[in-house]
């Protein structure tokens, strides 16, 4: 059940995304709404895998960086994996558009902050 609310959660801070950054799309595979909604789920999705797998891997070999920069260097890993997510669901026909580098890093910055809110929101918190 979380997961399901984490995937939502995100494929409504991906959509708010779009619209308040310009540089960053969604290209559904079809024009009618139930189109632009599995869209957004299956790019949430994609992120979601993308993230555990990849992130996770970046983060590990990033730590020296991210002690460095004292945690700056995570909006771009943010707008690489981003970036990888585009690449993944143009491949599939449908999907994420990135206009540019410094795009790629303001959507990572506005998707993080959106769906932080949005988890706050919405999650229920776990208790131990």
């Amino acid at each position: 059940m979380r997961f399901l609310l984490r995937l939502i959660i995100n494929a409504l801070a991906l959509w708010l995304t779009t619209l308040i950054v310009s540089g960053v799309t969604v290209e559904p595979y079809a024009q009618d709404t139930t189109a632009w909604v599995l869209t957004y789920l299956l790019i949430a999705l994609i992120f979601g895998v993308v993230n555990a797998v990849v992130g996770t891997v970046v983060r590990i070999v990033a730590i020296p960086l991210y002690i460095l920069t004292l945690g700056l260097i995570s909006l771009l890993v943010n707008a690489f994996l981003l970036f990888i997510v585009s690449w993944i669901s143009d491949a599939m026909g449908f999907g994420l558009h990135i206009d540019g580098f410094w795009w790629g890093v303001l959507g990572a910055l506005v998707l993080g902050i959106i769906a932080w809110l949005l988890g706050l929101l919405f999650l229920p918190s776990r208790r131990r």
